[in-house]
């Protein structure tokens, strides 16, 4: 159920139900400790990372093929992880021999329901040089709800060359372009807003950008010599390492698919170009893993600090470990922060630091508890680049989680995100 050349999915076959194949949403990576090659014979650790806020529960398989013979070409051999199991294509576990003959194919697996979105598992490449091996996996973003409706499905693949035929090029991962992660990594690229792009290769050093490196108000589109173009244009780089760079996306985009995303560096650029679907606005608002909390997710919302050194955010009290949370009462003003909202009054070019107040030109409307709430301020924030902010006053909705809706030119924004009101 891997997507691979001669697999479904759990999505196509009925497995599980109700959602399109990577329609719910979210997104599945799938990495390699070794980027993308292979040593004949050598062990490297393989990672799929799941993003959709709406699990509760993980599952995945993968497989490994030749590119010569994608269909029942077998590549290398699994070791799983625990509550992981490697299974043959005739369904029996692989034994201590591999598998039969004639299913010769492998796969990795759960053996029960996983309680986390990051998985790990060893792959061996095989003892010769075989040429390009491509990694199939597919993920469950599961509800929890003890039956087959309703979970999420994503697939994705990542292209394995041999070591020697190989350059140090910078290489950008399968589905290795999304909306920062901590907003909403579906959410799309679009002027002003913040992407992370993944891959290998991409710099040789590990860092974020300094005060020192701004020309001005205007952040850089070079760190330690790796750039970003998309559609041609420069892109703001916030952060490099070998597997991923932040860059901020540049006004003046073209608006559409197959808009272009490339990483240079000192070892040239990555070749053929990774292409996104731009949209005009992209909006999502920070709400990240860490905000999670028992199965439901938050939205990063704080009050107005009274310390400088200290910030209490909006939610249950106690539920989060080192983070000092308390419920809103109905009248207190609060802020959440988001990216993707487009232009504001004064016009504020992407890339440049938000100097002063601003208003942004799409309408935005908030209700908590299905109650429409008064928005005192919704622009940039200042001080910042490509960050918005929303100072919201709470309205005399019920006590308890309820949830924040955000509404941009009168459509919603998701996916659902919560506050914790008290009295």
């Amino acid at each position: 159920m891997t997507g691979a050349p001669g697999d479904s999915t759990c999505a196509q076959s009925g497995c599980h139900t109700g959602t399109a194949l990577n329609g719910g949403g979210g997104s599945v990576r799938l990495a390699s400790s070794e980027g993308t090659t292979y040593t004949p014979g050598k062990t490297q650790t393989l990672t799929i990372a799941i993003a959709d806020s709406s699990a509760r529960a993980y599952g995945f398989q993968a497989t490994a093929r030749l590119d010569s013979s994608p269909t029942s070409g077998q590549a290398g051999s699994f070791t799983a992880s625990t509550n992981q199991m490697v299974i043959c294509a005739n369904g029996s576990l692989r034994g201590a021999s591999g598998c039969p003959s004639r299913s010769p194919l492998q796969f990795v697996e759960h053996s029960r329901a996983l309680s986390t979105s990051t998985v790990t598992f060893s792959w061996t490449a095989p003892s010769s040089d075989v040429g390009t091996i491509t990694i199939y996996a597919a993920a469950n973003a599961a509800n929890a709800n003890n039956n087959d409706s309703g979970d999420h499905i994503y697939t994705t693949s990542l292209k394995l060359s041999p070591a020697a035929a190989t350059s140090n090029l910078p290489t950008i991962a399968s589905g290795g372009v999304v909306s920062a992660s901590a907003f909403r990594p579906s959410a799309g690229a679009g002027p002003g807003t913040w992407l992370e792009i993944f891959g290998s290769n991409l710099s040789s050093t590990t860092r974020s950008w300094s005060g020192a490196d701004f020309d001005g108000n205007t952040a850089p589109t070079s760190l330690d010599g790796v750039s970003v173009t998309i559609g041609g244009k420069s892109a703001y780089v916030d952060f490099v390492s070998l597997g991923q760079v932040n860059a901020l996306v540049p006004d003046g985009i073209a608006i559409g698919s197959g808009v272009p995303v490339v990483v240079a560096n000192s070892q040239g650029q990555s070749d053929p170009p990774y292409t996104v679907t731009t949209s005009s606005l992209v909006p999502a608002l920070l709400a990240p893993p860490k905000f999670l909390v028992g199965g439901k997710q938050y939205a990063v919302a704080v009050f107005p600090a009274n310390d400088a050194n200290s910030t209490t955010y909006v939610g249950p009290v106690g539920a989060n470990a080192g983070v000092t949370m308390q419920p809103a009462k109905p009248g207190d003003v609060i802020t959440v922060y988001g990216i993707g909202f487009g232009p504001v009054s004064p016009a504020t070019a992407a890339g440049t630091i938000a100097m002063q107040s601003t208003s942004l030109a799409n309408q935005v409307t908030v209700q908590i508890g299905q109650i429409p709430a008064t928005v005192q301020y919704a622009g940039l924030a200042p001080g910042f680049v490509g960050l918005y902010q929303f100072n919201i006053e709470i309205p005399s909705a019920a006590a308890g989680d309820q949830p924040l809706v955000v509404q941009v030119n009168g459509t919603n924004i998701g996916p659902s995100v919560y506050l914790t009101i008290g009295q």
